[in-house]
């Protein structure tokens, strides 16, 4: 352990009191001694200061050239509940990181949306001569089944979220999910300005092919935040400061980012092309927009910022929401209208919720680089 406050042997010390300036991290101690006495390693008292705003500048107070540093005395100093006897030890709960199902329970798991997805997607196709109401049972019967699929897919593993923080997020994600099916089709209909409300509309077999692509992508984005948390905990080890750490961290967060937006772009286009799909829309660009987004409204929920990633889905909403109020005819309403006539225009209906989902995903993941690279984000 590095003190930067460490006189030579040779030298003298002037007596120190208790709880004096002469021992300035002993007051930090017991401001953080519920930290301290619970962390399990010197790297969680690191990152719970860093989110109580101790900076490695703040850190040199304390005679500490990072909080790092300033951490491995605390810990050293402070007591553990389970140092204390047999007969007082206190249980601590498992680290998140090191609790759950083995690697192989939560991997298999997340197979489960795709394949449901895909499984009532064929059923909607083979039942496609079949009356309405046999066709509907089953889209109903699909969507139940697609919500318990994941469920059991992100109650285990990377992906699980302590709690209840979710909850607030799922009815922007159920809109995000039924605009797939639906949106685009209204969406023509009201930029046709057509009576018959049929006109435009997709059959939900074919509108269903992005759900699918949407589903078996789960599987990268649960390698992907266990990569993030593996590479993370790693840093957090080798780095000797928050800065250093930050600096390590987040070409991490961009690198897997990015490797699962490719792999997404490659589930939609094999889905496309085995699965066919609406007319116009092999594009992959709105799915991998949406995907994008859901995976970065997770990561922040899981490492501790639901009301961030609960913002950015809620703007995808809504500009969902004002492109269909205002694609329609509406007298009044024409200069509202406009972009969204001309964004259409350009590149048909899927323009609008790849701008939108687009636009809500570039933001979480300029709010993620900067989150999610400190130290306090990984504990």
């Amino acid at each position: 352990m590095s003190d930067t406050g460490t006189t030579s042997p040779g030298t003298t010390r002037p007596a120190r009191r208790a709880g004096g300036p002469a021992d300035p991290v002993k007051t930090l101690m017991h401001s953080h001694r519920e930290l301290c006495e619970r962390a399990v390693d010197p790297l969680e008292i690191a990152a719970g200061l860093e989110a109580h705003g101790v900076t490695d500048r703040a850190a040199a107070r304390f005679r500490h050239r990072d909080v790092f540093s300033l951490a491995e005395e605390l810990y050293a100093r402070v007591p553990r509940a389970t140092d204390s006897g047999p007969d007082t030890t206190v249980a601590t709960a498992p680290h998140p990181a090191r609790a759950g199902d083995p690697r192989a329970g939560w991997a298999l798991r997340t197979l489960l949306p795709g394949a449901v997805c895909a499984a009532a997607l064929l059923a909607l196709r083979y039942a496609g001569g079949t009356g309405a109401g046999l066709r509907l049972a089953i889209g109903a019967a699909g969507a139940v089944a697609l919500a318990v699929a994941l469920t059991i897919a992100l109650r285990r593993g990377p992906l699980r979220v302590e709690g209840h923080t979710a909850r607030v997020s799922r009815l922007w994600v159920c809109w995000l999910l039924a605009y797939t099916l639906y949106g685009d089709g209204l969406l023509r209909v009201l930029h046709a300005g057509t009576g018959d409300g049929r006109q435009g509309t997709t059959p939900l077999a074919e509108a269903a092919t992005p759900l699918v692509a949407l589903g078996f992508a789960v599987v990268p984005a649960a390698w992907c935040a266990h990569l993030l948390s593996v590479q993370a905990r790693r840093r957090l080890t080798d780095s000797r400061g928050l800065a250093e750490f930050a600096s390590r961290t987040r070409p991490v967060l961009l690198a897997l980012f990015a490797l699962y937006a490719g792999a997404l772009t490659a589930l939609a286009l094999l889905a496309e092309l085995v699965l066919g799909g609406a007319p116009g829309s092999g594009h992959p660009a709105p799915t991998v927009a949406l995907g994008s987004l859901l995976l970065l409204a997770r990561l922040l929920t899981v490492h501790g910022f639901p009301k961030a990633a609960a913002t950015g889905l809620v703007t995808a909403c809504a500009v969902e929401a004002v492109a269909l109020a205002t694609a329609g005819r509406v007298p009044g309403l024409e200069s509202a209208a406009a972009p969204v006539r001309a964004l259409v225009d350009a590149g048909g209906a899927g323009a609008v919720p790849a701008f939108a989902c687009g636009a809500a995903a570039l933001g979480l993941l300029i709010h993620a680089a900067v989150t999610l690279s400190r130290a306090s984000a990984h504990t």
